[in-house]
């Protein structure tokens, strides 16, 4: 038998780096699927990290001396462990008083807190409330000193 050569493709020229390429439909890259005018552009974790944002600054307006150097935090759940103290419930806040070398820390469990609201306003009394029981507790004060609209 001959040997037989077969014609050689040349390679698809890929372009720069970096660059977009068009889908095999020659239509190209997509825009945005929600334009940034519309709500839905931000996220559910984005529109929460607001809330508690908001929130911290109205206690922090009213207690900047105390709460200097606290830092507040999101996260989405609590840990798997809780700790002793938390028996027979999910916690929608914790709070870590200062130790030596580390600031006092208030950290709010996002899933837990949206799972019990009904809608945005319940959202944003719900974090008014976990915030300022943390704060009340951080503070050693009752929580109707902390914030006078407080409803427990």
């Amino acid at each position: 038998m001959d040997d037989v050569t077969l014609p050689v493709r040349p390679a698809r020229d890929a372009g720069p780096v970096g660059t977009r390429r068009r889908d095999r439909r020659g239509r190209g890259p997509r825009g945005l699927v929600v334009p940034p005018s519309l709500p839905a552009y931000r996220t559910r974790a984005e529109r929460f990290d607001d809330t508690v944002l908001e929130e911290v600054e109205r206690l922090e307006r009213r207690w900047a001396d105390e709460l200097e150097g606290t830092e507040f935090a999101v996260e989405d759940v609590p840990p798997s462990q809780p700790a002793p103290w938390e028996r027979g419930g999910v916690p929608l806040g914790r709070c870590f008083p200062a130790d030596v070398g580390t600031a006092a820390r208030i950290v709010v469990y996002r899933r837990p807190v949206e799972t019990r609201a009904v809608d945005e306003g319940e959202l944003a009394e719900l974090v008014r409330d976990v915030l300022v029981e943390q704060v009340a507790h951080l503070l050693s004060r009752p929580p109707e000193d902390v914030d006078p609209h407080y409803r427990g």
